[in-house]
């Protein structure tokens, strides 16, 4: 009877300490729906087999809808976006930083290269191409016009390459871009270059458990490491994870302070 006992209780302890469970990591809305799950289901795919877990995407159609899911932590166990939306987490509901991607980002306004601006008051009543509010793009471009008698007329982007090439084929007069892409379009002018922030961070929900949480920090990043980690990477065009903290975003929630549910 006691050997029965001793094996069921074995069998019922490693059971458990092996169940995987199911998590969403949501990726701000820089891509149309569809792009943001096929670009970023290499992530999901090696965070799962790394810890044992069932992880996926969590795609939003655009930033209105993902800024109310963040509001109300719908599918947000573990997330990979932009500054301001980490701090908020972190401050609002205790979210824990685990590593972002390295460097820094900032956003450039741009027109066609032969619409001369020197000052982006010269901008006002005029298009200008952004992504929906409350992206950095939306809120860097509000910024610039804080009079709300005197702005351009907003024309929201499916994405920034969207965006970009709107300015190029005439649709709108302007638009704010991330840098890093501004190069990659001969035919356009940089107008002005906004502060530069720390690039994308993964964090977790404090409802993950801290094994968990650790088994998918060691996995970001050592990434660069293995194999397996390097063709993730690569799918990605990412570079590697670098070690983060909470501390690396602190303040940058203020960015939303004019948002809607603020």
């Amino acid at each position: 009877m006691l050997r029965i006992l001793a094996a069921g209780l074995f069998l019922l302890f490693h059971c458990g300490s092996v169940k995987a469970l199911d998590f969403h990591l949501s990726i701000q809305p820089v891509l149309p729906k569809a792009d943001i799950l096929a670009a970023y289901s290499p992530l999901a795919e090696y965070l799962s087999k790394q810890t044992g877990h069932n992880i996926q995407i969590k795609a939003h159609s655009n930033f209105l809808t993902y800024w109310s899911s963040l509001r109300q932590m719908k599918g947000f166990d573990f997330t990979l976006d932009a500054a301001h939306f980490t701090d908020y987490r972190v401050n609002k509901n205790k979210y824990t930083v685990l590593a972002k991607l390295p460097d820094t980002v900032s956003f450039t306004l741009v027109t066609h290269e032969d619409n001369l601006v020197l000052d982006a008051e010269e901008l006002i009543l005029k298009k200008v191409a952004t992504m929906v509010s409350p992206s950095i793009g939306a809120l860097r471009l509000l910024s610039l016009f804080p009079n709300p008698m005197q702005q351009p007329r907003f024309v929201y982007a499916l994405d920034s390459f969207d965006a970009a090439e709107q300015v190029i084929d005439g649709t709108v007069f302007a638009a704010v871009i991330p840098t890093a892409l501004v190069s990659t379009y001969e035919e356009l002018s940089s107008v002005l270059t906004t502060d530069s922030l720390p690039h994308m961070a993964f964090s977790a929900a404090p409802t993950v458990p801290v094994e968990v949480i650790e088994k998918v920090r060691m996995a970001l990043i050592t990434a660069q490491n293995s194999a397996e980690g390097q063709a993730m990477l690569d799918k990605l065009n990412f570079v590697n994870f670098e070690p983060s903290t909470n501390r690396d975003y602190e303040g940058y929630m203020a960015l939303l302070k004019d948002t809607l549910g603020y």
